[in-house]
Parts: C-alpha cells; structure tokens; sequence
C-alpha cells in the first residue's frame, strides 16, 4: 500500500468531513438536524469505501481522483463556480432548517437519500467502466475512448450521475430553497461538457468517431 497516498486521502477525506459539516450544522445553529446527518452519512460512508476499494484495486486511479487542479483556465473557472453553489447551497440548507423558511417533510429526505445512493452506485460503475477518469481534463498515455456500458448510452455519464446526486444532495438536506441553488449545477456542467468535448475531439483518437455512433452528451433523448 502507498503510505504517502493513503495520507493523502485521509486527510483529503477528513477535511471534507469537517468542512461539510461546518458549512450545514453552523448555519442549522444546533446538531439537531435530521436532514443534515442523513446528508453526512450517504456523503461520506459510501465515500470513505470507495477510497479504500481503489486504496487497494486501484491506487493510480484514487491518485487520478484526488487531482483536482485544472490547467485548463475555462475548466478552472467551472470548478469555481460549482464551489460557489455548495457553499450558497449548503448554507442556504442549514438556515432553512434554522428559520423554518420552506422545509421538505422527512420523507423527502429518506427518498432522495435512496436517489443519492443509487446514483453513487452508478458513480462507481462509471469508475470500473473507464480507469482514465479524473478530475481534471486531460488525455493520459494509452487512453482509449470507451464505448460500452453507461457510455453506450450517454457520452459522459460520470456527469449525467453527479446531476442526479448533486440534484439529490438538498432535498436530503430537506431544503427546497437550496434545491433551487443547485439548479445551477446543470448550466454548470454543460460549459465543462462543450470545453471538455472540443478538448477530447482534438487530443484523442476516436472520439470524434465516438460522437456520432452515441448522439446525446448528459441525458437520453434530451442532450
């Protein structure tokens, strides 16, 4: 196992716990928050497996997912813009449940829950599907375009499942207003999809080929 990589995603992983946390429990203004403590726990136990899944099945590809530099300055600035809505979105979440504004019965939080965790399950097929995943665009050595599974579907169907769990994430936080906030997240990720796509059509072979065999970017029969 690589220590210094192990390191590296546990402090990854546990500032990310605390800093969650701190962004939906202080603005909540008590630890007596239902919906935030579901949040915690489909965010970060199903996280926390996968890290020690690919810890041992597939450590370049844990190394892959823990980049999240871009060098690319338009992919750069998405990256900005989707750290703007979390931050709104999970603030928006803790006061709504403080002041009562427009709050979702339990229920709606247990179901978009189960959304959450099914789309995560997705989220992992993506990743056994195509090892060249990381979060920064890029074309790696030996790349291949992949073709089957999800990708037989949807061209980038590791985007079509974050929409569906990050579109999951306020209702499990049981805030309609902050739902509303996340509704930017579609407008986010379809300028990375254009730049990534340009990007992808001239650095790797076969992609443009792939475009046309699969017609639709996020969403079947939509885009």
């Amino acid at each position: 196992m690589n220590r210094k990589l192990f390191l590296q995603a546990i402090v990854k992983f546990l500032l990310g716990v605390v800093l969650v946390g701190a962004l939906v429990f202080l603005p909540a203004g008590t630890w007596s928050f239902f919906g935030g403590w579901l949040f915690m726990a489909v965010l970060f136990v199903p996280m926390f497996l996968a890290g020690i899944v690919m810890m041992f099945k597939n450590p370049e590809l844990l190394k892959k997912r823990l980049n999240a530099k871009e060098k690319e300055d338009e992919q750069s600035l998405v990256i900005k813009l989707s750290g703007l809505m979390f931050l709104a979105g999970f603030i928006v979440a803790g006061l709504d449940f403080r002041f009562g504004w427009l709050p979702l019965p339990k229920g709606v939080s247990i179901g978009a829950a189960v959304v959450f965790l099914v789309a995560y399950a997705l989220y992992a097929e993506v990743l056994r599907e195509n090892t060249y995943l990381s979060r920064t665009i890029e074309v790696q050595e030996g790349q291949k375009v992949i073709d089957s599974g999800l990708y037989g579907i949807v061209r980038h169907p590791m985007y079509a499942v974050t929409l569906l769990l990050f579109l999951a994430m306020p209702l499990v936080l049981g805030s309609l207003i902050s739902f509303v906030v996340f509704l930017a997240y579609p407008f986010i990720i379809a300028k990375r999809i254009k730049n990534e796509e340009a990007f992808l059509e001239k650095e790797l072979d076969g992609y443009a080929e792939y475009k046309n065999k699969v017609k639709y970017r996020l969403i079947p029969f939509v885009w």
